[in-house]
């Protein structure tokens, strides 16, 4: 593999337009259910894998993260885990110099309209129906599979996008606030100026089906790490 494929992650498109944002028997944080525009992004397909961190690692001295040696999180084409929120600001920072593109976080915005996939109102990424019928999602719950499985080797969504909604939890750039959609604007939505906790979304290998939900919110201080957290970087249109 290539330096600039490793470096480069591939994209799809995001279109621009409005989405129904939460969910209306959902959690207290997850209502009022709004209308929200996004401008049109592109998202990567991939959660970021061990490979890719391999190569900041490499460019900029950056230490591994915990873990990093342990079989059950080190495989290449598994997400990297246990990565802060601060250090995964850092790595979009960095392939934005080296790549000559603004790759960044998604916002909370983003994030949800992308697990959609067009679709408003689905409960899970892949539709309404449960989890444990939804048979890649079972096979990430057998227990025989500790930590997350390599990326891209499920069914993508709608829009091209593999393992959302499961696998590792994603960071998300917004800070987070209950209260944020009371007063969320309608276009580009992105968080709160300031906060303690930063936002993350989707389920993970260890907190599947509460965090699974497209509209599902969590949220964890910007400096903790944990084996179930990741993310995946979105690309700016020029």
């Amino acid at each position: 593999m290539g330096v600039d494929e490793i470096l480069e992650p591939r994209c799809v498109l995001v279109p621009a337009g409005y989405f129904q944002m939460g969910c209306a028997t959902g959690r207290d944080d997850e209502q009022p259910v709004h209308r929200v525009w996004t401008d049109a992004f592109e998202m990567a397909i991939f959660q970021v894998r061990n490979r890719d961190w391999v190569a900041f690692m490499d460019a900029t001295g950056h230490p591994s993260p915990p873990e990093w040696r342990n079989p059950d999180f080190s495989h290449p084409d598994k997400p990297v885990v246990a990565v802060n929120w601060v250090e995964v600001d850092q790595y979009c920072r960095w392939l934005s110099r080296v790549s000559g593109r603004e790759y960044r976080l998604p916002t909370e915005a983003e994030w949800e309209k992308a697990a959609r996939g067009g679709s408003d109102g689905a409960l899970y990424p892949w539709g309404d129906d449960p989890p444990d019928t939804h048979g890649e999602y079972v096979r990430r719950w057998t227990g025989k599979v500790p930590g997350p499985l390599p990326v891209g080797e499920g069914t993508p969504n709608p829009f091209g996008l593999y393992d959302i909604g499961e696998n590792v939890h994603e960071w998300c750039a917004d800070w987070y606030s209950k209260e944020y959609y009371a007063c969320s604007p309608e276009r580009n939505p992105a968080g709160p100026v300031s906060g303690e906790r930063r936002t993350s979304r989707g389920g993970a290998w260890r907190h599947h089906i509460k965090a699974s939900r497209c509209a599902a919110r969590s949220s964890i201080p910007p400096d903790f790490r944990y084996t179930d957290y990741g993310f995946r970087v979105v690309r700016n249109i020029s």
